[in-house]
């Protein structure tokens, strides 16, 4: 077995707390090579020290059987990884929305023509053609079409996925980690997704994927790893292997995957009223009628980008769009058109943004602080206008043994936490008040 990454006894901490503790790994060349676990069970935060992103404690890594980082001289940036032939999809996509696919991929590593290298790096013209070449060729060869022109704020999850791997193929990337790669995709950009992995596989590449899509692992991975409270607690081969052992594996006790469907409840009326609805977001919204009753779960689907965060934005922050708007909207019986968002809340509401790390959390800030976020105004938070820090902390450290958030430490930054942990902080902050009516917007992404 030739061997593209060898982890050995690697260690690291935050804070205090151990995130990753002698972890043994061994990735074969050329192989589709999974790391599952529960959210906080380390498997990202060891990945990024093998991308660069931390140094490990202690411990070695090697790649292509020579030593690359450990024994005191850890790597300085993802820029020593990239060097190395190692790039990283992140669970959050690293692009410039209002700039093109082309200067994104080209974004840090700009070609220049050979008969300007006499002039600073800075100061030499950059060879777009020669790039645009390159990219079109990657493309056809690995199965990633994309148009090199259009503005990627204007494209689809799916093909924005597409230009963060042909960011890695441009670079020469031979091992590529991703990140929990299909959270954000349709089924049909799943399968599609799973294709084009396989034809890089078959070039000779070599690809880790994070993830606690057990099907999805058993479908796609040549082995599997798993890691349990930091540390890796089984490897296995897909073909000796089911889908009930990895499960077993990764909770550290026996699972029953068969799941009972609960009764239908007794509905008890509208909560949400929309009545004829017009208004102008960042698109138009026409007519608009909807009806959510107290007791069920409605759910609103379609293809991203036709009208569905509008929607929810409308709903949150109604003021804001008060002259944009026509018809009626009602949460719990009061016309909420003209409420500020803080009002809206106030009336039982409880909102999972889609985007937990651009509308749900300050991730230099410790999870107390984030816990607060949108609380401040209530008691017993807020006594005679102060905050109550003894009770925010009481209530902080309550949330994080409920919802399982790890570690539990209020101090540690939550932009340190994995993003399973992120998204359960943002749902206990949530449900702390048991909301009436809650949004919940891609919620398992």
């Amino acid at each position: 077995m030739t061997l593209a990454v060898e982890f050995r006894d690697l260690n690291k901490s935050f804070q205090g707390v151990r995130a990753n503790y002698d972890i043994c790994l061994k990735i074969e060349k050329g192989s589709i090579h999974a790391i599952i676990g529960e959210n906080g069970a380390g498997k990202s935060t060891a990945m990024k020290l093998l991308y660069g992103t931390y140094p490990p404690d202690s411990g070695s890594i090697y790649i292509d059987g020579k030593l690359w980082a450990g024994r005191g001289k850890p790597w300085s940036s993802p820029s020593d990884a990239i060097q190395s032939g190692i790039g990283m999809v992140h669970q959050h996509f690293m692009l410039g929305g209002p700039h093109t696919v082309l200067e994104n991929i080209l974004l840090g590593v700009e070609p220049s023509f050979k008969h300007w290298n006499w002039l600073p790096r800075s100061l030499r013209p950059i060879d777009r053609q020669g790039a645009r070449e390159k990219l079109e060729s990657l493309s056809a060869q690995y199965g990633f079409r994309v148009n090199l022109d259009s503005k990627v704020e204007k494209l689809s999850v799916g093909v924005q996925q597409r230009i963060e791997i042909l960011k890695l193929l441009y670079r020469d990337a031979k091992i590529l980690i991703l990140d929990e790669p299909t959270a954000v995709l349709t089924p049909q950009e799943t399968v599609e997704l799973f294709e084009n992995l396989k034809k890089l596989c078959k070039q000779g590449k070599t690809v880790l994927i994070i993830t606690h899509k057990l099907k999805e692992v058993m479908n796609l991975a040549d082995r599997v790893t798993v890691f349990r409270a930091g540390a890796v607690v089984g490897e296995r081969e897909i073909r000796d292997t089911k889908l009930e052992e990895l499960a077993s594996l990764m909770v550290g006790r026996k699972v029953n995957l068969n799941q009972e469907t609960p009764p239908r409840p007794v509905l008890k009326g509208p909560v949400l009223e929309m009545i004829q609805v017009s208004a102008t977001v960042s698109r138009s919204l026409h007519d608009i009628d909807l009806t959510v009753n107290a007791g069920e779960i409605v759910g609103i689907s379609g293809v991203e980008g036709n009208g569905q965060a509008d929607l929810i934005q409308l709903i949150l922050h109604p003021r804001d769009f008060a002259q944009k708007m026509s018809g009626t909207i009602r949460l719990s019986g009061e016309d909420i058109r003209h409420l500020h968002t803080h009002q809206v809340k106030d009336l039982g509401m409880g909102v999972i943004p889609d985007d937990r790390i651009r509308d749900g959390l300050l991730l230099e800030r410790p999870l107390r602080d984030n816990f607060l976020l949108g609380l401040q105004r209530k008691v017993p938070f807020n006594r005679r206008g102060l905050i109550s820090y003894r009770y925010l902390e009481s209530a902080a450290t309550a949330a994080l043994a409920e919802y399982d958030i790890r570690p539990r430490s209020t101090e540690v930054r939550s932009g340190a936490l994995s993003g399973g942990n992120q998204q359960k902080l943002v749902i206990a902050r949530e449900f702390k008040y048991s909301p009436k009516f809650v949004i919940a917007s891609q919620p398992t992404r």
